[in-house]
Formats: C-alpha cells, structure tokens, sequence
C-alpha cells in the first residue's frame, strides 16, 4: 500500500513500482506501517527526521526534572535547628525539588515512635508552601515523611 504525499492512496504496488513512483516524485519511500500488507510514503525522509528531532527537542525543553532533597532530623532536636532546617527546605520547594524528611531513631528512641512523627508533623507545618505527599510513616528504625511543592495549575 503506498500513500502519496497529499495523503492519497495510490494503490497497492510491488516494491520496484513503489520506488520508480517515489523517484518521479522525487521523494523517498518510507515504510510508516506493517502487516500482511505493509503501508509507505512518499515524504522526503530528511525534513521528516529534523522536525521529529525538533519536537523531541522542544518538549525536552519544556518538562522539568523533579529531584528529591533529603533533611535528616532527630527525635531530640531543638526547635532553633528545626528553623534552619525548615528553612533549607523552604529554599528546595520554591526550587521546585520534593523533600524527603527522615529521622533515624536509635537504642530507646525506637519504643517511642509517636515523638518522631510529632517532630516530623512539626516540620511540615514550618514548611510553607508545600504539601505533605507522603504522611508520616516508620519503616524499621526509620521515620519517613515526603513534601511536595504545591501545584501552580
């Protein structure tokens, strides 16, 4: 089956038709389809692959890689260090970057897991801008909460 470059079927054809009809034209034949009867155009090959590649090029212009920055705290951590900390994650949300707060807890900390998620709510709410993606939760000795900035739609 082969399409010209109007977008008209010319018919089905063998292969040597198919190329006298594209050098008449004086485009290529591109093979766009396949099956028991496989579809080609007659499109010039060369203009097709550079808009191609200037499309992919400018929707990877456009997308934003969204990284995960990580703020470590602990259960016994003063509320002047969880300011600065707050403030560091602060500047990653307006960056656009998602943060990831953990608390690793050790020796007796572990029986009390309900102080870290305290900690790790009281962070959440000195961080403005943001949205609690991931609620607080423990995994072994860990305490994990992810933010996220909020979306500007």
């Amino acid at each position: 089956m082969v399409i010209a470059p109007d977008g008209k079927s010319l018919g089905v054809m063998n292969i040597a038709q198919a190329l006298e009809v594209a050098h008449s034209y004086e485009l290529d034949l591109v093979k766009v389809g396949q099956g028991a009867t496989p579809t080609c155009k007659l499109m010039d090959y060369a203009k097709f692959r550079y808009d191609s590649i200037k499309k992919e090029k400018e929707a990877k212009k456009n997308q934003k890689i969204v990284k995960i920055k990580e703020v470590q705290l602990s259960i016994g951590i003063d509320v002047g260090d969880l300011r600065t900390k707050a403030k560091h994650a602060i500047g990653f949300i307006e960056d656009g970057d998602k943060v990831k707060v953990v608390i690793r807890m050790r020796g007796r900390q572990n029986k009390r897991p309900e102080l870290g998620i305290k900690v790790l709510n009281d962070f959440a709410a000195m961080v403005a801008n943001s949205v609690v993606e991931q609620a607080p939760n423990q995994e072994g000795n860990t305490l994990k909460m992810t933010l996220a900035p909020i979306s500007k739609k």
